[in-house]
Order: C-alpha cells, then structure tokens, then sequence
C-alpha cells in the first residue's frame, strides 16, 4: 500500500533519475513520433485509450520509445501493472506473478499486465513459461525487444501477440524531445537554453535515439551551473562536442542490423555506386565488423556481379581478405576501400551464377544424361571402341567443332554471356576465331 513516505521515496528517485527516465511521457498525447504505432486511428492506441488491451510486444531500436509506452500503458490502465527484468529473472519469478495475476483474477476480477523489458534475451524456458499465461489471458504481455521477434521470441507466443514496429525518431523529432526537456520542469526547468547549433548537434549524435539525445542534452548541461528562468545560461555546440565527441551509430553484430548493412553494401557495389559502398564500409568499420567477414562477401560479389566481365576482380577481392588476415585493422580499412571501390566500379556480369544455377537446376529436375563416348575416359579396356575425341590443339585455330554436351542439351543453354568488358571482347573474339576454322 501507498504511503507518504512512498511519495517521498519516489520523488527523491525521480530527482536522482537520468533525464530519459524524468522525462518520460505520461500520457499518448506526450509520446513524440511513432504516428504509425500510437497515433489517432491506430490499434494500439484505442487499446490504450479504451483499457481493452491484449498482448502485443514492442519492436523497435534503441530509444524509440518501447518502454515510456509501457509505463504510459501503466499510468492509463485500471489493470495491475507488474513488470519483469528478462536480464536477471527467472522462471520462478515469472511463475510467482502468474500465480499473483490468476489470485487477483480470481478473487478480484482485477486484470495484470506483465511488462517484459527486452524480451529477447529470455532464453525458450522462460519464454514458454509465459505460454499459459498469455493464451488464458491470465496476463496481459506487453513485451519489448530491439531484436527482430519473429527471429528472437518463441513463435507460439508471437501468434498470441500482436507485433508494433517502432521506427527511429526523425530529425525534428528529436529536436522537439530536446526542447521540451530544457523548458519542462521535470527536465531541465528552463534554466538553460539551447544554442541551435547546439540542438543541430544533438540531433546528429542521436541518430533517431531519443534517449541517446536526452542523454548527450543533460551532460552538456552538466559542464556549467544552472542558470535561472530569467536568466538561463548557454548551452553551446562545443559543450554538446566535449559532451557526446562520438556519435555511436546503431550496429548490431549478427543482427538485424548488422544483415541490413551488409546488404547495402554489397547492393551498392552491385550498383555501382562507390560512394555508397564506402559509405556502408565504413558503418561496419566503425561498428566493430570483423574485417574479414567483410572481405568474404566481396570475394562473394566478384564472382556473383562481376564475373567475367572483369576477371581481376576476384584477385583484387581476394587479396583484401588476405590484408584483412594478415594485417588487421586499423590499416586494413584501406585495402577494403580500394577493393570496395574496384568492385563498384567494375562492368557487371552475373552470367556466372546464372549458368551455374541453370546448370544445377537440370541435373537436379532433368533426366541422368549419359557421357558421349568420345568424352570419356581412356584409361580402361575397351575404350578404343570410344570413337574419335578430337583434340582442339590440333587444329589451327585452337578449337573444332565438336559436342561436349550430352544429348538433350543445345549450346546457350545455361551460359549467356553478358554483353560488359572482357566477357563481351571474349564472347566475340571466340565467335570470330571459329568462323574462321
């Protein structure tokens, strides 16, 4: 039961609190972004509105708002709202408030919702310890997660839930979260103001993470003294630099994010757009991407886009994954670039996979076709009896005409040369030499 001394305990926490926290939104109305998710005419936010809300989990990046929409859920709703640490809790915690929901059920009618801060890190136990719970609607699951839920939480209760995609906040909404926190009282009272420099700073640094901002806002505030309403005192772009001197961009290793950026880059090279495959180079540099992880998809790409349109792409690829095992970072982020840039750059072909793939789809669907006698080996009895193989370099031009396919199968069946670089001068030249053999 609440007592005064909890409203005193809870205002000293409040006052002790970082900025994110002290200015999370109590209601809809203060939520910034997220129209999609919460705002008028959506499902979530009559859920909200109306108290009739079932399971859902939140998915989205760091500082889109997952959790203020929790606590703007336990601030609106007449249900019980608890809430579980997915980091340190346990199955037996879990099963302690399910016990704990289905009494007050019972003996109140009273509805629980069960908040699930980063769902994803519950290992398939914990997950499906809740399974019962959320089917007999003995809880109500508000799940939040950073990870794709379709890969990270059990399916069984993906089906009993509904997904809400949050998305990151664009640049002027994390100018108006920033400007509400220097003016509201909770915040920093209107005891400083913001330079707009400083306000375009921040936006950078932030990257669409809302509490990364308040975060970066409430350490410039702390290298000066508070100022006064009538009086406030400066907060400058260099104080917001020395505050916040490394915009950490989000990359997550062998998440989704991490799969997103890599596919823009090998599409840029594919693209041939240089600028952007260093662009994405450099996001997974900077995020810690192992150098020869990087280097094998181009190894991938100089065969896949390039072919032979360019053969020496694959020596050049091949040669970055060899600096990148050998030398490391930091230098190594320069062989990459070159080879990232010579890929771009490179005429494309993908005749290669096309054939290959053809190729195997025929002898995976097609009819077992059999060997011409003259191709095979020799080295048996009875071989003589083979017919002629004629040898190509027996004759002038280096090639005869002769079947190397087996019946059933017409020349340009699988390879289609691209019309690009060498493969194209090759694909003529080859045409030239046989018309005249």
């Amino acid at each position: 039961m609440d007592t005064l001394f909890t409203a005193m305990e809870n205002d000293r926490k409040r006052d002790v609190a970082p900025l994110a926290v002290r200015m999370r939104p109590r209601t809809l109305d203060e939520v910034v972004g997220q129209t999609e998710a919460v705002g008028e005419g959506s499902w979530l936010r009559a859920a909200i509105e109306n108290d009739t809300l079932s399971s859902v989990i939140l998915f989205g990046p760091a500082g889109t708002g997952k959790t203020s929409l929790a606590h703007v859920i336990a601030e609106s709703t007449r249900a019980t709202f608890v809430e579980v640490s997915a980091i340190g809790g346990t199955v037996s915690d879990l099963r302690r408030e399910i016990d704990a929901a289905e009494k007050r059920l019972v003996m109140g009618g009273l509805r629980t919702i069960l908040f699930v801060d980063e769902i994803h890190r519950f290992n398939r136990s914990q997950q499906d310890a809740l399974l019962h719970a959320v089917e007999d609607r003995l809880v109500v699951l508000v799940g939040a997660t950073t990870e794709n839920p379709f890969f990270e939480v059990n399916s069984a209760l993906i089906s009993r839930s509904r997904i809400v995609e949050l998305h990151s906040l664009s640049d002027d909404e994390i100018a108006e979260l920033v400007g509400r926190a220097v003016e509201d009282a909770r915040g920093l009272a209107g005891c400083y103001a913001l330079e707009e420099a400083a306000t375009a700073a921040i936006v950078t640094l932030a990257g669409g993470d809302g509490r990364g901002a308040l975060t970066t806002l409430e350490l410039a505030a702390g290298m000066v003294a508070p100022g006064t309403k009538e009086a406030p005192v400066s907060i400058t772009e260099a104080m917001v630099r020395a505050a916040t001197p490394h915009r950490a961009l989000p990359y997550d290793k062998n998440k989704d994010m991490h799969y997103d950026i890599i596919s823009a880059f090998i599409k840029s090279m594919r693209g041939s757009d240089p600028d952007a495959a260093v662009y994405w180079l450099a996001r997974m540099i900077d995020g810690g991407e192992d150098p020869k992880f990087i280097a094998r998809r181009m190894y991938i790409a100089a065969s896949e886009d390039i072919g032979n349109a360019d053969p020496q792409a694959l020596l050049v690829a091949e040669a970055a994954f060899r600096a990148a095992e050998v030398i490391g970072y930091p230098e190594c982020r320069i062989n990459l670039a070159q080879a990232a840039i010579y890929l771009a750059l490179a005429p494309k072909s993908n005749s290669a996979e096309a054939a290959i793939d053809a190729a195997l789809r025929e002898v995976r669907n097609g009819p077992v076709r059999k060997v011409p006698d003259y191709l095979r080996d020799r080295h048996r009895p009875g071989s003589e009896n083979y017919g002629e193989y004629k040898y190509p370099h027996s004759y002038p031009a280096g090639w005869v005409d002769q079947r190397y396919l087996p019946e059933g199968l017409e020349r340009g069946c699988f390879y289609q040369p691209g019309e690009r670089g060498w493969e194209a001068y090759r694909t003529d030249a080859a045409a030239r030499d046989r018309q005249g053999s």
